[in-house]
């Protein structure tokens, strides 16, 4: 097998990393410098849920697994991206917006709103948002892994997260800030949302990305 492209879906990470209302920002600053130390060495300090991450169940439930003993099945696998773009600003995604989208067990399900045009805006905080029962679809073709590019798989604000549930409940995984879906012109994109192993992580960054691949 053959990786012929590689289309990266991750945000960077810097001081200027747009995080969710209330989460640590992200400061980057010099440990050690060539002309001080002969080496470069960055101190990192940001949420366990920065920039594109992936979310464990142990982020919505105390029993849920953390990010470091999940399968790493979860985070690769055939991406399926569901076109919902054109809705308003905290729509939800409902199950008839899924379509004719074909996806089972091993498939990792990317929410493709089109909201990522407004990262770095109060408006990408008014993003769509997975409706409980197109969560329940999804789940229950078999689906564990599902992705959006917006801040949160649930309404940014809201004080229950019904998506976050259903998918903690079946050991499944979330993956948001993703961006650039739309640069996925190919069929059946090989996807890779591999997380940092934290020990007891509710969640972890990712460097996500699609790859167009040749048997």
């Amino acid at each position: 097998m053959r990786v012929r492209r590689i289309v990266d879906l991750s945000r960077l990470v810097s001081a200027d990393t747009q995080v969710y209302p209330g989460d640590p920002e992200t400061t980057l600053t010099p440990h050690a410098t060539l002309s001080d130390d002969g080496y470069n060495l960055l101190h990192i300090a940001m949420g366990s849920q920065t920039g594109t991450h992936v979310d464990a169940p142990r982020h919505m439930r105390a029993a849920g697994d953390p990010v470091d003993r999940l399968d790493p099945e979860l985070f690769v696998g055939r991406g399926v991206v569901v076109d919902v773009r054109g809705l308003t600003a905290r729509a939800p995604i409902t199950a008839d917006l899924l379509g004719g989208a074909t996806c089972g067990p091993g498939d990792l399900v990317l929410l493709h709103t089109g909201w990522d045009a407004h990262y770095g805006t109060d408006e990408y905080f008014a993003h769509p948002y997975l409706a409980a029962d197109a969560c329940r679809e999804l789940l229950g073709r078999g689906v564990r892994t599902i992705g959006i590019d917006a801040p949160s798989l649930d309404p940014t604000g809201a004080t229950e997260f019904p998506a976050h549930w259903l998918i903690a409940d079946v050991g499944g995984v979330i993956c948001e800030n993703l961006c650039g879906l739309e640069r996925i012109d190919f069929p059946d994109p090989l996807i890779s949302i591999l997380p940092i192993r934290l020990r007891d992580g509710d969640g972890a960054p990712v460097r996500a990305v699609a790859m167009q691949v040749q048997p």
